[in-house]
Order: structure tokens, then sequence, then C-alpha cells
């Protein structure tokens, strides 16, 4: 019988046998219950009345209404007839009363009434004293019966006290000495549960692994040899470097890759401490540089990959640092017991990234001569010498011109993304006035926000210290942030330009009143050739990143903050610095 079955019928008849208790003593309670309301229904109440009337018998001489009480007295009694004889002798008492009634001279009358009304009480005491030991033979009865079901239910539950925590218990008690002796080394153990509960099932699973178990310690050490040399071959033949430190920071292994890049020998590297090994090798030292720090950078902040040259040639490779931590055997946490280092190989990525940006910068070089010729030509066709022009024609010319600006731009932030990835950033860094960043920004955008009625606030503290930055690039970003706010504004709104002193840093921020940026774009806004979903196909997704990477080189931070419908605030600060 299965555990879950034999705890259920147990518990079960447990329940079954309360219940058979609380019946047995819920109906002989109601039977005595029903004994003594008749005593007090029926007898007690002609007591009563037969009091009321003999009282009334005596003050009938002095008192005319003490007729009316006793004829009152009277009738109750005549609806309360219970017992055999009752009836007659209130009869009887009628008679007399109706009699006295008529010949009041009669001095025999009210003794004979006084003695119906001792007979009918005599009757009702009778009967009182019968129910009274009815009611008693019924407690007894229900004492007997009560007692006899709670002394089957006593010894039923006794018996299952006894024998069923006992069938769950010596199981337990007998597989966890198995386990004891499992733990021991004593792989020979077994455990033997005759029953087909899940107590059987749970010793058939124990002895399969006891016997695993067993196999595995009686198994060969060439075995055991065998597997390690697979393994030391399997990371020989990986193609990445790659090296493994146990929780003290000592070198398990290092594949031939590893040995190539480092120039050490095995028996060099293999066995030795990483920080006796970064003292005498910088690429160790580099490698070894993020181990034991408990925060990770965040992604956006996401290393370069490290230059190696090796082989006569520089190769790219990108560092990951796994933590391995296992459960120790008969505990419930995790313990760190080491670290594996894996250098990815992203030369050829790198290779072709940097062959990309070249392609991209010597387009766009040569793009900005033809565009310029064509905005020259734009402007002579625009002066009347070389002829009038009707309005379709300087409609197209207008179109063209917008067209060659928007291609000039894109140019022009092209050029400075291969800026950016070739590091060939150039900075003029020094000292310059916030406000005159701020006008230049205002000035170069004016035109624009008055074309679109858009009105420009200015909220700048005053006076704020000169800051080291380089003013042209944080002016293009500014002008930048202005544009952007100015395209996605409604007509007629505003953006507020804001120049704020905050703590140790200096903080720039326009805040437009547009439609927003949902949240699953806002980690996105700042990628390259990203662009909101919707938005007008108006730029080439590089201005934001272009602009992160300029505040960044500077030593600043850029961020957004925007909800959908509520509007965006693009800001960057960088910190006071002597």
């Amino acid at each position: 019988m299965k555990i879950k079955t034999k705890l259920t019928l147990g518990v079960g008849l447990l329940f079954l046998l309360v219940i058979l208790l609380a019946a047995v003593s819920t109906w002989y309670i109601n039977a005595l219950k029903k004994d003594t309301s008749n005593i007090l229904s029926a007898n007690y109440n002609t007591l009563e009345y037969s009091r009321n009337m003999i009282l009334s018998l005596d003050e009938m001489k002095d008192d005319p209404g003490a007729n009316v009480r006793f004829e009152d007295n009277l009738r109750k009694q005549k609806g309360n007839e219970t017992e055999p004889g009752e009836k007659a002798a209130t009869e009887q008492l009628e008679r007399h009363f109706r009699q006295l009634q008529a010949g009041p001279a009669d001095p025999a009358m009210p003794s004979l009434i006084r003695a119906d009304i001792s007979k009918i009480m005599l009757l009702n005491m009778q009967a009182i004293r019968e129910k009274s030991d009815l009611a008693s033979h019924t407690a007894s009865t229900a004492t007997v019966w009560i007692a006899i079901t709670g002394m089957i239910c006593f010894l039923i539950a006794f018996v299952l006290m006894v024998n069923l925590p006992g069938s769950i218990a010596d199981p337990i008690k007998e597989l966890i000495q198995s386990i004891r002796e499992i733990s021991a080394g004593n792989y020979h153990e077994r455990v033997h549960f005759g029953s087909h509960n899940e107590f059987g099932e749970l010793a058939g699973s124990f002895n399969a692994m006891a016997e695993k178990l067993e196999e595995y310690v009686g198994s060969r050490l060439d075995e055991v040899l065998m597997e390690k040399k697979r393994i030391d071959t399997l990371i020989n033949n990986m193609r990445d470097p790659v090296i493994g430190l146990d929780e003290n920071e000592k070198v398990l292994f290092a594949n031939d890759e590893t040995l190539r890049i480092t120039g050490l020998r095995k028996e060099q590297l293999v066995g030795g401490q990483a920080a006796d090994l970064a003292g005498r090798n910088d690429l160790i030292r580099i490698l070894i540089r993020d181990i034991g720090r408990e925060q990770t950078p965040p992604p956006q902040k996401k290393a370069p990959p490290l230059k190696i040259f090796a082989d006569n040639k520089e190769s790219y490779f990108e560092k990951e640092v796994v933590r391995i931590s296992v459960i120790p055997t008969g505990e419930t946490e995790k313990k760190e017991i080491g670290h594996v280092i894996i250098l990815k190989n992203v030369t050829p990525f790198k290779e072709l990234e940097f062959a990309k940006t070249n392609f991209i910068a010597t387009v766009s070089h040569e793009l900005k001569t033809p565009i310029s010729s064509i905005q020259m030509g734009l402007e002579l066709l625009r002066h009347n010498q070389t002829g009038a022009l009707n309005t379709t024609q300087l409609q197209l010319l207008d179109s063209i011109s917008d067209d060659s600006n928007r291609l000039l731009k894109i140019t022009g932030e092209l050029l400075n993304m291969t800026q950016v990835e070739t590091g060939n950033i150039q900075l003029d860094i020094r000292k310059n006035n916030a406000h005159t960043v701020l006008k230049y920004a205002l000035d170069a955008t004016k035109t624009q926000a008055e074309q679109r009625h858009v009105r420009i606030t200015v909220d700048a503290d005053e006076p704020v210290p000169d800051l080291k930055m380089d003013a042209e690039k944080t002016a293009w970003v500014l002008t930048n942030f202005i544009t952007n706010a100015i395209r996605y504004s409604p007509e007629y709104s505003e953006i507020i330009l804001s120049l704020k002193k905050r703590e140790n840093a200096l903080f720039f921020s326009v805040k437009d009143f547009g439609k927003g940026i949902g949240r699953r774009y806002i980690e996105k806004i700042f990628d390259r050739y990203f662009q909101v979903p919707g938005s007008p196909k108006s730029g080439s997704g590089l201005g934001l990143s272009i602009s992160k990477d300029f505040i960044e080189a500077q030593g600043g931070s850029i961020g957004v903050e925007s909800e959908e419908g509520q509007g965006s605030t693009f800001f960057f600060y960088f910190p006071f610095r002597i």
C-alpha cells in the first residue's frame, strides 16, 4: 500500500470516529433535553396553575376579582391536560367551581374544590417523578454508549498511533543509516524494503546509486588519467587562448595558444602564482587585472579589444573572465573554486572594421568636393546674371539645396565617425567659458527655430566657472541636441536650454515637449545608425553616437531622460577639473 493511501485511510478513519462520537453525544443530549422539556412544559405549569387557583380560592371572600383569576387559571389548566386521569379531575374541579358560583352558601364546596386541585397536583407530581426517572435512565444509557464509543475510538487511535508512525519512520531511519555507511566509504551497503510503496522505489534508486558509486570507486586509475589527457587535448586544440586559475590564483592549465601569445614555456606558466607571473610578464598582468573584483563594468563601458603583438604581427583579442562555482558535496551554498580566462580572437573582424572605416573616410572625403561644386552652381543659378527663373525653377533649386546640405552634413558626420573609430579625435582641451559655448549653439540654431516657430528659453546659472573642454566639439554636440529638439517639437512650442552647476560638475541640457522616446529605445538611442521607429528619416542616425564619443573623449558623461508623450531631455556634463 502506498504511503499516501495509508496516511489517507488512517486520518480518514480518525475523522469518521470523531464524527461518530459527536453524533452519539448529540443524540443523547437531545434526548435528555426532550425529557426535561416535557417536565417543564407539561407538569410544572399545571402545578403553577393549581397553586394560583388555591390562592384565588382563599381570597374569594374578600376579593371579588379572585373568581376571575380562578377561572383564568382553570382555563389554562384545561389547555394543559397531559397526564392520564388529569382531564377527569379537571372536569370535576370545573363542576364544583360552577356549583360554588351558583350557591356560595354551601360551606363544603371549597373543601371539595381543594381536594380536586390536590388530586391534579398529585397526578402531575407522580408524572414528574416518572419523567425524572426516565431522564436518569436516558443519562445512564448515554454515559454507557458514549463511554463505549469513546473507548473504541481510543483503541483504534492508539493502534494507529503505534503502527502508523513506525511504518513511516522506521524505513527512513534505515535509509539514513545506509546513507551514513555510504558516506563513510562502505559502498557495499544496500537497502532492502519488502513493501511496494514509495519506500520500495526509494530503496531501488538508492541501491542503484550505491552500485554506481561502487563501480566508480573501483574504476582503474589509467581510465582517470585517460580522461584527464582527453580534457588536456581538448583545451590545447582550442584556437582561442585559455588560462585556468584556482581560487588562490594559481595557474592550473594553459593551452598552446596562450603560450604562443605570452612567450612563456609551459613549465614557467602552469603551476605558478598569477601575481608572481604578472610581475615578469605585462600580458599576464593585463589578463588577471579584473579577477577578484566584486563589480563588473556596466555593459555600455565595454572594454576595448587587447592588441597583442605575436609571431611578427598584431592581433586583437576580447577578454572574457568566467567564474567557476560548484556546490561541494554535503553543502547547499555555492563556492567559488577559480576562474577561466578566455581570449577571443577578433582580428579578422577588426581588420574588416578598419577597412570599412577607411572606405567610409575615403568616400566621404571624395563626396565633399562634388557636393561643394553643386552648392556653388546653385548659388550661381540664383543670381540674375544667369537668367531669370520662374517660381517652379526656384522651388527646384531650394529642394536641390536642401538635399545637398543634408548630404554635406552626412559626409561631415561620417568623417567625424571615422575619426572616432580610428582613435584620431583631435581635442583642443583648454579652459573655456560655458556661456560662450551656449551662445554659439543658440546662434547656430536660431534661424531653424524661427522657421518652426519654436521658442528657445535659456535657463543658465550665473556665474559659472570656466571649464576645461574642447569648445568646438562641445558646441557641436549642443547644436546637435537643439537641432533634434526643434525637429521633433510641434510648432509654436518651447525648448528649454539649461546650464546648471551641480555639486562638482557642470550640466548642459536641452528639454523639448515633443512626443518623447519609448522606454525600450532609451538604451539604443546613442547607437550608431539607430533611429526611433516612426520618426522622420531626416538624418543618418550618427549624430547622437558621435556626440557620445565627443563628450566621453573629453572625460564627460552623456544621457537622456524621456517618456512617451512627455518630451525628452538630452544632457551631458563635465566634472570640474583643476
